[in-house]
């Protein structure tokens, strides 16, 4: 991780897929499960706004190990919704 921009900037971008491809799905099927696809959108809003809160609010002594392992936690995060979203498809 370069610096605290760069790491909000990948937040966004990664929220910002997923919220994407949730309107991708439900343009192409719309009367396929909307209403999870409405859930899943919702808990990457929700992982957003609880990132930057954790970003914006972190102990000034151990800031390298927290950011590692907000990194880790935003992959993990976005990793599980994709797989929400592929589950839908099926």
């Amino acid at each position: 991780m370069a610096n605290l921009r760069t790491f909000k900037k990948d937040v966004i971008f990664l929220v910002n897929e997923v919220i994407s491809d949730c309107w991708v799905f439900m343009y192409l099927n719309r009367d396929k499960n909307v209403e999870e696809a409405n859930k899943i959108v919702a808990d990457a809003v929700e992982l957003g706004d609880n990132l930057f809160e954790q970003i914006n609010h972190y102990p000034k002594d151990d800031a390298k190990k927290h950011f590692k392992a907000l990194n880790q936690k935003l992959l993990e995060g976005v990793d599980a919704l994709f797989v929400r979203l592929s589950g839908l498809t099926k």
